[in-house]
């Protein structure tokens, strides 16, 4: 069955083409002979129940999302502990009794159905809302009354990466959607020519208002977000996952939602990113990364929208500004300093009125704030922390918590430290490492090493309830931040992508040498994790030094750079992978692509690659062709498992059921396979 193509005069050899026909007998039976391999294996590690009742025990604790504000409602999301989906709740103060909105664990037997996006009406009278089924991109918008819980009748199909936005007379809402897939093409089809719709309530889909789209730009993607004020609708057009965008507008006034318009161009050319963050009158306000790699605030008066006479409100520093809400008659700015959160709250002119204190070394998890408020809320992380609720008001500028989750474990058990390193072109990388207070971090302890390294995205100390586990059972933990992240700006970004990927790659394995040569771990000790962009980073890292990791586990990961671009939005990651179809972007992604470059006869560490059956954002065949790779070439007598989990996706909205369930896999062979040569301590 193996399949050989010439791309760009090389030979290159596909022989597990195969199991990218997901739907065929062989693949399925592929998988179920996996699967029950997998199962066997790890059921017969002892300590497998315990770490399955523990991870149990510790994700039983009540947690709480931010508030929206919305005509003096408050909307937020609450999780008892063990549902598998949280549960959308309102109020009408924010002391008072929460009342149940939309509970998702009511529609689905076993919680594969998620909340994705909501949206209350600027009356608050009704919530519009998305969900998601089995982990799949797909959504399906809906509306419910507030008061009553009541269903209307309005389905909206084929959604996917789409905001909700009301229009303010509360008559209907903005959103984007693809055409109808073809037969077959719902799964894995290539998502091209998303449009900007509006639905008037009580309507059918059907006669949705098209606002825009581009019939000669495939690859364009549209966000709508009407303005705090009502006046505008401010238009987000995307390439792909290319960090630059254009902005478009239309002025709402006087429109009566029934007709077709044509939007205005205000920046266009994708030169720079732009994100919108409210408007006084004509002047619309962005943070934007143009002329300024780490971020700065500016108001653009769209009368005269020349760079020239844009305004300058807060200027470009060294660290790097994320994003800026308008609360009350202010603005709150959020900054990463060495990849963790700083709040600063602003006067419209940009002058520092005071930093926002926060508890420790963390992350600004969430934020929700409008400029007719002088309350804000946020959320606050770190990782040992779960995130906790505080209200701030801007008027007397003090916080308080709002809403503190009780965890089991006491973070000031635990300790975390941020180390920098050299990477081998001398570049410093930050490396955060965590652990328990009283081990010994002068020998060496099985230890996990995570990173992503791609998309702009930024890793920074974020909670996670099997991370305390492994941390509670001695293990340590430690988080690179390596280049194609966005930790340090548009720069940081740009030095780790397309034909400059393989610097992210040198920083994490970097990073590996560092915590071995300085006693944190050893190469018998350390496992590398990552998921999607980071499963691809440490499915690149194995195969280039399979010698330095004692296990490994790529989830979700993009295995296969010669095809990605081939299947659903794989196409749009050419923005930080380059193209497989030009032929200089070819030879770095083939160099560079985990499938194709394992070598039959090498002693690979333990492995065990996680997906879903239904990820339709990075499918899951990347996965299947990379464990047969693996099995094919593994010449050592290490483990080369593939564990596939059913009705489970990307990873957005897995039941909590799975959560734990996938955690226990991961952390009984990571024990397993560590501790086989680890003197550190043993399971609590």
């Amino acid at each position: 069955m193996d399949q050989v193509e010439i791309l760009h005069g090389r030979e290159v050899r596909d022989p597990y083409r195969w199991l990218e026909d997901l739907d065929s007998a062989e693949t399925q039976k592929w998988v179920a002979d996996q699967n029950a391999v997998t199962e066997k294996w790890l059921a017969a590690i002892p300590e497998r129940d315990a770490i399955r009742d523990r991870l149990t025990e510790l994700w039983n604790f009540q947690r709480f999302g931010v508030p929206e504000k919305e005509a003096g409602r408050y909307f937020f999301l609450r999780n008892s502990g063990l549902e598998n989906q949280s549960v959308l709740y309102w109020t009408d103060t924010p002391e008072g009794r929460p009342r149940v909105l939309l509970d998702p664990n009511s529609l689905s037997e076993d919680g594969t159905v998620a909340l994705s996006v909501y949206s209350p009406s600027r009356d608050g009278r009704l919530l519009a809302y998305s969900i998601s089924l089995a982990g799949s991109d797909w959504q399906e918008i809906r509306i419910r009354e507030v008061d009553t819980s009541d269903e209307l009748e309005d389905r909206l199909r084929w959604v996917k990466f789409s905001l909700i936005s009301w229009t303010p007379d509360n008559a209907g809402f903005f959103y984007s959607r693809y055409d109808q897939p073809g037969p077959g093409d719902s799964f894995s089809g290539v998502n091209y020519f998303q449009k900007l719709f509006y639905h008037r309530i009580g309507t059918s889909q059907d006669e949705d208002v098209l606002i825009f789209g581009n019939a000669e730009e495939r690859e364009w993607g549209f966000l709508g977000e009407v303005s705090e004020d009502g006046r505008y609708l401010v238009i987000h057009v995307r390439r792909g996952t290319l960090s630059r965008n254009s902005i478009y507008y239309l002025d709402l006034a006087g429109w009566d939602g029934t007709s077709g318009v044509t939007p205005v161009g205000l920046l266009e050319g994708f030169d720079a990113s732009y994100d919108f963050v409210g408007n006084r009158e004509a002047e619309f306000w962005f943070r934007t990364d143009r002329e300024s790699p780490r971020g700065r605030l500016v108001g653009i008066d769209i009368r005269t929208p020349q760079p020239d006479c844009w305004r300058e409100i807060l200027p470009e520093s060294e660290a790097t500004l994320e994003s800026v809400v308008r609360v009350g008659g202010g603005l709150v700015a959020r900054y990463l300093e060495d990849a963790h959160s700083r709040l600063d709250h602003c006067d419209l002119q940009g002058g520092l009125i005071s930093r926002i204190p926060l508890p420790d070394l963390g992350t600004v998890a969430a934020f929700s704030g409008k400029a007719a408020d002088s309350e804000c809320f946020y959320a606050f992380t770190s990782f040992t922390s779960p995130p906790t609720i505080y209200r701030y008001d801007a008027v007397s500028r003090r916080g308080e918590v709002f809403r503190r989750p009780r965890f089991p474990l006491n973070p000031a058990d635990f300790r975390t430290e941020q180390v920098f390193f050299e990477s081998g072109d001398g570049t410093r990388i930050p490396m955060f490492i965590v652990g328990r207070r009283d081990l010994d971090r002068g020998k060496s302890h099985p230890t996990i090493l995570y990173g992503y390294g791609g998309f702009n995205i930024s890793l920074t100390p974020t909670f996670s309830v099997p991370r305390m586990a492994w941390l509670e059972m001695g293990g340590l933990y430690a988080v690179a931040n390596v280049r194609g992240g966005g930790e340090y700006g548009e720069q940081w970004h740009q030095d780790g992508i397309c034909r400059r990927k393989q610097n992210g790659i040198d920083d994490f394995l970097a990073a590996a040498e560092w915590l071995t040569s300085r006693g944190y771990s050893s190469p018998n000790d350390l496992a590398i994790h990552g998921g999607s962009n980071g499963g691809m980073l440490v499915g690149a890292c194995m195969a280039q030094r399979p010698d330095l990791f004692g296990a490994v586990v790529p989830a979700v990961g993009v295995m296969d750079l010669v095809r990605f671009h081939k299947f659903t939005i794989g196409w749009a990651w050419t923005s930080d992978y380059g193209s497989p179809e030009d032929p200089d972007d070819f030879e770095v992604l083939y160099r560079l692509s985990p499938c194709h470059n394992l070598h039959p006869g090498t002693a690979y560490p333990p492995t065990l690659i996680v997906t879903g059956d239904h990820d339709d954002r990075v499918v899951p065949s990347h996965s299947f062709k990379f464990a047969a790779a693996l099995q094919h070439a593994q010449s050592g007598p290490a483990p080369s498992l593939i564990r596939v989990a059913v009705s489970a996706g990307h990873g957005a909205g897995k039941p909590t059921t799975k959560q734990i369930e996938e955690a226990t896999d991961i952390l009984a062979f990571l024990w397993a396979e560590l501790r086989r040569e680890s003197d550190g301590p043993g399971l609590i």
